[in-house]
C-alpha cells in the first residue's frame, strides 16, 4: 500500500519580510516525509487559499510575525469557507502572537497556532495526529 504524503502549503501573508521561521518549518516538515509548497514573501490572503486549492493540500500552514495575524488568520479562513475547503483543509500557523489572540483565532476555526521556539516535533506530530484523526 503507498502512503500518501500529507500536502502543506506553507506562506507568508502581508508584508512581513522575516521568513527564517517559516523556511526552517518547511524543511522540518519535509525532512519528516511531507510535501510542502512554500509560497515565499508577500503573499495576499488570496494568493495563499488560491495556491492551496490549486496544489490540492491538506494543510496551510501560515506564518505572521508583522502582528496582523488577526487580520490575515480570519481572511484566509473566510476565503477557505468560499472555496469550500475548510472542512476538509487544516488552517495552522505560528509566529508572535499573544495567547489571548491565539484563544480568539481558534475559536473562528483555525487549527493550533504555534510560537517562537515551538519544537518542529511539535508541529509535525500536532499535522501528523490531525490527518491521522480525518475521516
Amino acid at each position: 500500500m503507498v502512503e500518501n504524503k500529507i500536502r502543506i502549503l506553507v506562506a507568508k501573508p502581508g508584508l512581513d519580510g522575516h521568513d527564517r521561521g517559516a523556511k526552517v518549518v518547511a524543511a522540518a516538515l519535509r525532512d519528516a516525509g511531507m510535501e510542502v509548497i512554500y509560497t515565499g514573501l508577500r503573499q495576499t490572503p488570496e494568493m495563499v487559499v488560491n495556491a492551496a486549492v490549486q496544489e490540492d493540500v491538506d494543510v496551510i500552514a501560515l506564518s505572521i510575525l508583522s502582528g496582523a495575524h488577526m487580520t490575515h488568520f480570519p481572511a484566509v479562513l473566510e476565503l477557505m469557507r468560499e472555496h469550500g475547503i475548510a472542512d476538509e483543509v487544516l488552517l495552522t500557523g505560528g509566529g508572535i502572537i499573544p495567547d489571548e489572540d491565539i484563544e480568539a483565532l481558534m475559536e473562528q476555526g483555525t487549527g493550533r497556532l504555534f510560537g517562537p521556539g515551538t519544537n518542529t516535533g511539535d508541529i509535525i506530530a500536532y499535522i501528523r495526529d490531525w490527518n491521522e484523526s480525518r475521516p
